[in-house]
């Protein structure tokens, strides 16, 4: 689907509150939004929860959508924005009464070993926060075709095609290139 259908489409249901456009929207968007609430690995539940979230928040924001083919955006940058609250509201701690929780885990681990774990976990965060900034500085295209090829369950080229507006044969090249300028700004950012 592409930037100025989606336009079409929005317009169509916001104004004439056609319900096959908003079908079609929903159908043609949730792909994206699917790929961004999957990107920040949350558990089934609060990934459910967040895409509801996105959904509800366009429609919260209607009359504020200036853009209406830039409403894909518009939902990756809301959903990525409730993933990273959900994310946020997990970290909390919670004081609890249930005095058998604090029995429930024994840690075999030496302190040494702990530390060592704790800085691997922070180095792979790390990796993890530039690979996502590398991927971020992509353009909008490149982004939207490698999210849909690394969907879960995966797309076949034909749908891919039919999302994006490009033919099945030009898939492949463009991942290439994609790709390959994905590895120079990992590589601007020491991957190997």
């Amino acid at each position: 689907m592409d930037r100025d259908s989606i336009g079409i489409l929005f317009r169509a249901a916001v104004e004439g509150d056609d319900a096959a456009a908003w079908k079609s929207l929903v159908e043609g968007l949730s792909p994206l939004v699917w790929s961004v609430v999957r990107a920040h690995g949350l558990r089934d539940a609060d990934a459910q929860e967040v895409y509801q979230t996105t959904w509800f928040r366009l429609a919260q924001n209607l009359t504020r959508i200036r853009e209406p083919d830039r409403v894909g955006a518009w939902l990756a940058s809301t959903a990525r924005n409730e993933c990273v609250k959900v994310i946020r509201a997990a970290r909390r701690v919670s004081p609890s009464g249930d005095a058998e929780m604090f029995d429930r885990v024994a840690d075999d681990r030496t302190p040494e070993q702990a530390l060592i774990d704790s800085e691997d976990a922070a180095r792979e965060r790390e990796r993890a926060r530039a690979a996502w900034q590398a991927f971020q500085e992509l353009g909008e295209s490149c982004q939207r075709l490698l999210r849909l090829l690394t969907a879960s369950p995966p797309f076949s080229y034909q749908e891919v095609s039919a999302t994006l507006g490009i033919a099945v044969g030009s898939i492949g090249p463009i991942r290439q290139r994609c790709l390959r300028r994905l590895r120079v700004l990992l590589g601007r950012r020491g991957f190997q």
